[in-house]
């Protein structure tokens, strides 16, 4: 993460052509795969908001209260004069919350990969915080990105990554990505991350795979989005969300499976499916204190502070960077 010139907003949404090329080395691998990153076009970010509403998805009632409950204790922590880098922070009801008790923040940069949502979140932002330096970016904040650089200098760089996203990258790829932030937060700035924390393997399968039937549709848009976006021809009616936990791996795994032999065109290139196979679409990997520490001190972050909820199913940590200038 770099900073370039001021500009109120910066358009850096992947390209379709990326979406071509990451979902056809996907299909091609083995397993297969088809990126989560991809979920959320303006209908999958509406499906994200209704399971987040939904009675067995506990992650967002959790991290909410814990934000409802600590938020002034999380401000305190975080410091006056602040720039908040936000990153997927969504609809942004979480950010809201941690903004109304920061005390005068410098700016606030949302970066997210949903062009749309964030055009309505900073809307609303705007008028909500309207003495609030807001500057939105649509991007895929995996990647290496640059940021603009706010008016009024801060004291100090916080990182925010809610909604446990953390839990969708592979250990190795989790602290790479943990690296690349601290290196921009620089030594005394911090990141404060929601991660979804080791429960019973019945509360967490129940919570992927909802009654309701919401997930599924979640899982199934990415298809519906390939189709679309892509030029091909997956057939929906013949592909099954499934959602297991694999105690051993700690992690919930997100497939799609396809209920018979058949043939799937993406543009030019052709994949056969049997009857069964699967498509992994997402993992959400599960983590103690204990681990997210370790994680987190191996990227270059000193532990600092955990609040939970209730149940202790969810964690917001505050990590203090001890790395670079």
């Amino acid at each position: 993460m770099n900073h370039e010139a001021h500009a109120a907003v910066l358009d850096r949404e992947p390209a379709k052509s990326e979406f071509l090329s990451e979902a056809i080395a996907g299909l091609s691998s083995t397993p297969r795969t088809l990126p989560c990153k991809y979920f959320y076009d303006a209908r999958g970010a509406a499906l994200f908001q209704k399971i987040s509403e939904l009675p067995e998805y506990y992650l967002t009632r959790a991290e909410l209260q814990i934000l409802d409950r600590y938020c002034g204790d999380i401000a305190r922590a975080l410091g006056p004069n602040i720039e908040l880098i936000g990153l997927g922070t969504g609809a942004g009801t979480k950010t809201r919350i941690l903004l109304e008790k920061l005390e005068v923040p410098a700016a606030y940069i949302p970066v997210d990969i949903s062009k749309k949502q964030l055009e309505r979140s900073t809307a609303s932002f705007r008028k909500i915080f309207p003495t609030l330096e807001i500057l939105p970016v649509c991007a895929d904040y995996l990647e290496p990105i640059r940021l603009p650089s706010p008016a009024r200098q801060a004291l100090r760089k916080i990182v925010y990554f809610p909604g446990s996203t953390i839990g969708n990258f592979e250990p190795d790829a989790a602290r790479q990505f943990l690296q690349r932030v601290a290196n921009h937060c620089r030594r005394g700035g911090g990141l404060l991350i929601g991660v979804d924390l080791q429960k019973d393997r019945h509360v967490l399968e129940r919570a992927y795979n909802d009654s309701a039937g919401v997930t599924a549709q979640f899982n199934l848009n990415l298809l519906a989005r390939a189709n679309r976006e892509l030029g091909a021809d997956f057939d929906l009616e013949q592909w099954q969300h499934y959602a297991v936990y694999n105690s051993t791996e700690s992690r919930i795994e997100i497939y799609l499976i396809s209920e018979i032999d058949q043939t799937v065109r993406v543009q030019d290139r052709q994949f056969d499916f049997r009857a069964g196979e699967r498509i992994a679409t997402e993992y959400s990997y599960k983590y103690t204190k204990e681990s997210v520490i370790e994680l987190t001190r191996e990227a270059g972050f000193d532990f600092s502070q955990m609040w939970t909820d209730d149940a202790r199913w969810f964690g917001v940590f505050y990590f203090i960077c001890s790395r670079g200038r």
